[in-house]
């Protein structure tokens, strides 16, 4: 795979890190999408065009958070960050301030 980048050999790596890395790949991948969308859009003079490419950051948007779900349901530790800071009101940061203790 082209966007594919491995920093340990393959064969050291178990079975659950490797499908964590596909997903994180896979999301880092979307919102890049989304991002070069949007840029395209923002530059576009086409009306039409224009519509098409928001369209398409959108797909790419529901994508990369199907990915996230995936994540989420797979690695707790993931669920736990998610389920702390996804939601929330107030402060983003004040809420690590809380879990840690830390003010």
């Amino acid at each position: 795979m082209s966007s594919e980048v491995l920093h340990v050999a393959r064969e050291k790596l178990s079975r659950r890190t490797l499908e964590m890395h596909y997903a994180i790949t896979s999301l880092m991948e979307e919102f890049e999408a989304v991002d070069w969308y949007r840029q395209r859009a923002d530059d576009t003079e086409d009306p039409e065009l224009k519509k098409i490419l928001l369209h398409n950051a959108r797909e790419e948007l529901e994508h990369a958070a199907m990915v996230l779900e995936w994540m989420r349901r797979n690695d707790a530790e993931v669920a736990e960050q998610l389920k702390d800071y996804l939601f929330t009101e107030g402060s983003i940061t004040g809420r690590e301030e809380e879990a840690t203790g830390k003010k």
